[in-house]
């Protein structure tokens, strides 16, 4: 089953819009496809804090509104992507949920750990995915092989691997580097459940171990990774090392986080 249709009513359309300054049309096009995609990306960080302050981190639509739109704080794939595909579907896009092994910075094999989605359209199927963070899209792709696609900053493509997998890959460096690996078999909350579980509670978790936050702006991105502060400006990377009495400030003024009064951030990363 894809939402339920009464999950997906329970939306608040003009709150999410609000929450990303998207004033545009709300029509099943392309267009509007990628001024939401963009719009989202830039409003909405990506980050993983309330697993450092040990709080549980729940997917359904309900918690994911109350989260990233009434509170105004940021998540990862599955809380980005399960209340962007609502809101495609509320406005009418054909949508399949999809599931990948993320690449990046990866040598072994990963889980099958990242949400994304496949939208049908008359042109072909394009793929969108507002919570990869760091390099992620900052609009749609075609699923089309071969095919350089830029983004805001960055440039991507797409390979097929063997007979069902497809490999989404960034093309700024030199070398190609896989972002991450997919299939096209439809995926179900249930299954991120799942994924969700391990991401946010496993001792071998990336988000477990790290703190992670990044959001995309007009000129590139900002990125934390423990207290490696990366800021990205026309093509241009600036890296700062952060003291652990900063990071609290940075949250607040690069990506519009505020950490609970007294609350400590806790993580291997952020500790070593």
């Amino acid at each position: 089953m894809h939402q339920p249709a009464h999950a997906i009513a329970s939306l608040d359309l003009d709150a999410y819009l609000a929450r990303t300054g998207y004033r545009g049309t709300l029509a099943p096009t392309r267009e509007v496809l990628d001024a939401l995609h963009t719009a989202h990306v830039h409003s909405i960080p990506f980050e993983n804090l309330d697993i450092l302050l040990g709080r549980p981190i729940r997917i359904d639509l309900g918690s994911v509104q109350a989260k990233l739109v009434s509170a105004r704080r940021g998540g990862y794939c599955f809380e980005h992507n399960t209340l962007f595909v609502a809101v495609l579907r509320r406005i009418g896009f054909k949508v399949t949920t999809l599931i990948a092994r993320v690449r990046f910075q990866q040598s072994d094999i990963t889980p099958r750990s990242h949400m994304l989605s496949l939208i049908d359209m008359p042109g072909g199927p394009l793929l969108a995915d507002v919570g990869f963070g760091g390099p992620g899209l900052s609009r749609s792709v075609r699923l089309v092989e071969g095919e350089i696609q830029p983004q805001d900053v960055d440039v991507v493509s797409l390979r097929r691997e063997g007979s069902s997998f497809w490999v989404l890959e960034s093309r700024m460096g030199e070398q190609p580097q896989d972002l991450y690996a997919f299939t096209l078999e439809e995926n179900y909350p249930v299954d991120y459940e799942v994924a969700n579980h391990f991401t946010s509670t496993h001792p071998g978790s990336l988000f477990v171990n790290n703190l992670m936050a990044a959001l995309p702006t007009p000129e590139g991105r900002v990125t934390l990774r423990n207290r490696t502060l990366g800021v990205l400006r026309h093509g241009q990377l600036e890296r700062v090392e952060l003291d652990r009495e900063a990071i609290v400030g940075v949250l607040r003024d690069r990506f519009g986080l505020e950490i609970p009064a007294g609350a400590q951030l806790s993580c291997p990363g952020l500790d070593a």
